[in-house]
């Protein structure tokens, strides 16, 4: 008897056995064979092989077979557009079925099948469903004219949908009305010249009015949200569209409420500030905000930030309700720290004194930044109402009293702005400050208290011997420190130029020969000229009378504000960022309120304001600013801005068009019957090495790689068993290294037999013991079997250690860029690279490594990215790009440049694969 038996099977295999089944003439057992395929493809398997089996099934009476069919169809079509093409007549087929699911799911298959072969027979089955007699089929098909729009947005106009679609606004099931007003917003959204497809007119949204009251919870908000794009052509008409809005107030959906709420600020905004109508709408605007503070912590977050949009706008509305914004015990931090900003927005001199006493209890909390923030409210509190102030600096000085570290810190930062807003008035305080000067370890702190000095310097003994105490350490300090102490000095000097002489010399010359920051240098000499020049310029400069802070200096631009309001109840109401900031691709139509009736009159009072704010809130508008060569200041000619940088890095964080990305997939608010799409990136890993060879491993050889899979590092490696004899009892054991890389579980390998190879992927954490290593990232490994121990090293490449939370603010960036001296930059050329910027920045981002920002100077692309470390260490990287040159230069900036050599070597890796 031969062998051959063992070679030989009856197995077909599992795609085999369900071709069979699928071509079954039992019912029954077709249907599970389909149950069995969807089940396969939805963990990942490919069963592609099994189209035209799956598309026979389709001739069939069981709703629920033809589902799953259609649900096959969907996920297959894409990759198989010849063979769904075999379905068509089956859809047109369905599309003309007694039974209107089956219309409905016919229809709605097709608008999600994203093959342009079979766009083309949709339209005629699609005409049909519009108007058709069910409701089910006509609210199915609406939807589905958005999808086909977004496939192939001319064959829609071409077709008439659009029209179509205009019609069933007038339809007489609310739920066909809700449909096509969502399908007609996303095809708005999607228009390309920057105005609505289809325009509305006051019989239309009376026909929206209408169908309002009989929705469902999902389908009023389609329509709210449709109203609020609508401008009223008089004030009778806002005024009778908000009476017919008002009783969504008290729905039960707070989205719903806040919609409604949208709806009713844009249409205040269009009538006079203080008619009659406006006031009972403000009234009527209030309870309904304040129930929603008794939801679940989530909704409240969304509704308090939205709140505190409102009442920017318009702080009547909530003006009498300062009590339902007290901080509870339990709630959340990110709840509480909302609650007080809000509270500090309503403050006035009629709820000051209760607000007070809050805001003193709030000082005592256990939660550090809450207590942090309720002592800087305290200090706004007597910027913001004038009568409370000397009553808001008695708190202040009962918490210094305290000596809790934090709180004293605190307060002196808000005893520095309460001394600009009210100059010569609360000055007797000074000496208690001055007892906790040694307790402020915090550059804000410290940096407040040198100004306090400084500035009152005439009514302090020994404010030289103070500032001289902060000059010992004066490299090590914080740059927001050095600044401030070098201006204190010089305006010491300035007052007392006897005695003071001596400390002046001292800290202009550590500012302008050992210190390698540009702002501290520039500042140094600027005042050595000035002094030294002329005395009296001098005086009038440093000593010059100060603007007063403002009253708020953390309120939203008025025309961000305006376009927020109009995006209420959304993302943006939550970030206080417009839609452009966060989204990518198509943000839609830009919406802003109405100009109001008669409001030139403001706007001239506005523009004759004198008060200036405070320096923190204009840089916005500092950054926004293009200092590039070929910049001209805004509102007037004349020469280009200079360049003050050199290397331009201020531009960018200038404002501009996002960059266009592929069109990768519908991303549409109705979306698609599986959900959100998207695919997870893998990032770069290296080709596996030999580590351990067979013959130093006593047969055993390991190769091996490093690769980062869901922001968790593994060790991935092939085990080969070259003996003669089996090996089992494997262990492994990392050597200290730099990163504190160990391995998070045992090493899982049972028994490894004679001939046998065995993938393993390990999962590593970086908590181990840390051991400065070099090269930085070699890590030496020690594997147990039962034949032996065996010791290996091997090199991890640098970007297994890049962290998720890389990512800087443009903001940021460039501060750290600033801060890090031009000694700690290093550049490196890659040569023979075939990418573009963006390519650049997928790869790059596909590994941690993040793009801030980019821009084009002198026609050089520029890419600038940002990574962290595991163990904390930030890197800077300017990437040059000269478009036909396949060379590209970087630059790196770290305050550990240890890790210059091995960011280099990943960039290079990554970017030639």
């Amino acid at each position: 008897m031969t062998d051959s038996k063992y070679f030989t099977t009856t197995k077909k295999g599992e795609i085999f056995e369900l071709k069979s089944e699928l071509n079954s003439d039992k019912k029954e057992r077709k249907r599970e064979a389909v149950k069995k395929v969807i089940a396969s493809m939805t963990v990942g398997k490919d069963v592609s092989a099994l189209f035209p089996d799956v598309i026979n099934c389709m001739q069939t009476d069981n709703l629920e077979l033809k589902k799953l069919v259609y649900l096959y169809l969907m996920n297959y079509a894409k990759s198989q557009p010849d063979m769904a093409i075999m379905a068509v007549n089956t859809f047109v087929k369905d599309c003309e079925d007694p039974n209107p699911l089956i219309r409905a799911l016919a229809v709605r298959t097709m608008g999600c099948i994203r093959v342009d072969k079979i766009t083309e027979y949709l339209c005629e089955p699609l005409r049909k469903c519009l108007k058709d007699e069910d409701p089910y089929v006509r609210k199915t098909a609406a939807v589905s004219v958005a999808k086909l729009h977004d496939i192939n947005a001319t064959l829609v106009e071409e077709q008439g949908f659009l029209d179509s679609l205009k019609e069933l606004l007038g339809d007489s099931n609310p739920m066909v009305v809700a449909n096509a007003v969502a399908a007609m917003t996303e095809i708005n959204e999607a228009s390309s010249t920057g105005k609505p497809l289809i325009e509305m007119n006051t019989a239309t949204i009376n026909k929206l009015l209408t169908a309002l009251n009989e929705c469902t919870e999902w389908g009023q908000i389609f329509i709210l949200d449709n109203l609020s794009s609508y401008n009223p052509t008089d004030d009778r008409e806002a005024q009778s569209i908000c009476e017919r809005i008002t009783p969504r107030l008290s729905h039960a959906n707070a989205a719903v409420v806040l919609s409604a709420v949208k709806v009713l600020m844009k249409y205040m905004e269009m009538m006079g500030k203080d008619t009659e109508f406006v006031t009972n709408i403000s009234k009527k605007l209030s309870p309904p905000l304040v129930t929603l503070l008794s939801s679940e912590p989530e909704v409240q977050y969304v509704a308090l930030r939205n709140i505190n949009l409102i009442i920017q706008k318009r702080p009547d509305i909530l003006k009498q309700e300062m009590k339902v914004f007290f901080v509870k015990y339990n709630d959340p931090i990110y709840i509480k720290l909302e609650k007080l900003d809000i509270m500090i927005r309503l403050t006035s001199q009629a709820n000051i004194a209760q607000v007070l006493s809050e805001l003193k209890e709030y000082s005592t909390e256990v939660d550090v930044d809450f207590v942090r923030k309720s002592v800087r409210a305290i200090g706004r509190c007597a910027i913001k109402v004038e009568q409370s102030a000397e009553r808001c600096v008695s708190t202040l000085l009962d918490l210094i009293q305290t000596k809790v570290n934090y709180v004293v810190q605190e307060a002196v930062v808000v005893i520095k702005d309460i001394f600009r807003k009210y100059p010569n008035k609360y000055e007797s305080i000074i000496a208690t400050l001055c007892e906790n000067l040694d307790t402020l370890d915090e550059p804000e702190a410290r940096a407040s208290m040198i100004w306090i000095i400084g500035e009152y310097a005439e009514r302090i003994d020994n404010a030289d011997d103070l500032l001289e105490s902060f000059l010992d350490n004066f490299n090590d300090e914080n740059p927001q420190v050095q600044l401030q102490l070098l201006t204190a000095i010089v305006k010491l000097f300035l007052k007392r130029p006897t005695d003071t002489q001596e400390l002046v010399q001292q800290v202009l010359s550590l500012a302008t020969q050992d210190s390698e920051n540009p702002d501290l240098r520039d500042r140094g000499f600027i005042y050595w000229r000035l002094l030294s020049t002329d005395p009296a310029a001098a005086k009038e400069v440093v000593l010059a009378e100060k603007p007063l802070i403002a009253e708020e200096t953390d309120l939203l631009e008025p025309t961000l504000l305006d376009e927020l309001i109009c995006h209420i109840a959304s993302l943006a109401s939550v970030y206080h960022k417009p839609p452009t900031a966060f989204v990518e691709g198509k943000v839609g139509l830009k919406k802003m309120l109405p100009a109001r009736a008669g409001d030139t009159d403001s706007e001239q009072e506005a523009a004759g304001a004198t008060i200036i704010p405070e320096p923190g809130s204009l840089i916005g508008d500092l950054l926004d600013m293009d200092l590039g060569g070929a910049a001209v200041p805004r509102g007037q000619g004349g020469a280009p801005a200079p360049d003050l940088l050199g290397g331009g890095l201020d531009q960018l964080l200038a404002g501009g068009p996002p960059e266009p990305t592929a069109a990768g997939g519908s991303n549409s608010l109705l979306g698609d019957i599986f959900g959100m799409g998207g695919s997870a990136h893998a990032g770069y890993v290296p080709p596996k090495q030999v580590w351990l060879s067979a013959d130093k491993g006593k047969g055993l050889e390991i190769s091996g790689t490093w690769s980062l899979r869901s922001n968790i590092i593994h060790m991935e490696m092939t085990f080969s068993n070259k003996a003669m004899q089996a090996m089992q009892g494997f262990g492994i054991q990392l050597n200290k290294n730099s990163f504190g890389l160990v391995a998070s579980q045992p090493l899982n390998i049972p028994l490894l037999n004679a001939g046998q190879t065995l993938d393993i992927s390990l999962p590593m954490s970086c908590t181990g013991a840390v051991q400065k290593m070099d090269p930085l990232t070699n890590i030496q490994v020690a594997i147990k079997s039962s034949i032996d121990i065996f010791y290996f090293a091997c090199i991890a490449p640098l970007h297994i250690f890049f962290t998720e939370d890389g990512a800087m603010e443009k903001k940021t960036f460039l501060g750290t860029w600033k801060e890090i001296p031009a000694s700690n930059e290093i550049q490196y050329t890659v040569e023979n690279v075939e990418c573009t910027s963006d390519g650049i920045s997928t790869k790059m981002g596909q590994n941690n490594a993040f793009t801030v920002a980019k821009r084009t100077l002198e026609g050089q692309d520029m890419i600038y990215q940002s990574l962290k470390l595991s163990n904390g260490i930030w890197g800077l990287v300017e990437i040059k790009l000269t478009p036909g040159s396949s060379s590209i230069t970087l630059s790196f900036k770290s305050r550990v440049m240890e890790i210059a050599q091995a960011v280099f070597q990943v960039y290079d890796a990554i970017l030639h694969n």
